[in-house]
């Protein structure tokens, strides 16, 4: 049986798209989530306030590209670049520079 957020460490996904630094600012991350383009596991989140944890799928939009991540920590504060790389796994990866050329 899979465990909810709510079962385990989880945080609201706007704060969690700031700290992992997918979005300059906590309230833009909250106006797309609103907007409702942001899935948390194949279902569209609505609310800013929906929790995410470890384990989760989310995809959104960042600029051009559709991204597809999957939550692997819950941080307690927005830290550095390389402590929000440590948050997440990237499950569609650009390709290296090399082979768009």
């Amino acid at each position: 049986m899979a465990t909810s957020a709510t079962d385990r460490q989880a945080l609201r996904i706007d704060k969690w798209l700031w700290h992992a630094r997918f979005f300059r600012t906590r309230r833009l991350a909250a106006e797309v989530v609103a907007a409702g383009r942001v899935r948390v596991n194949g279902v569209h989140a609505t609310r800013a306030s929906r929790l995410v944890g470890p384990g989760d799928t989310l995809t959104f939009p960042q600029g051009r590209r559709i991204r597809v991540i999957r939550v692997l920590a819950v941080a307690a504060r927005r830290g550095p670049a390389a402590e929000a790389a440590l948050l997440f796994e990237d499950l569609d990866p650009l390709p290296p520079k090399s082979a768009l050329e």
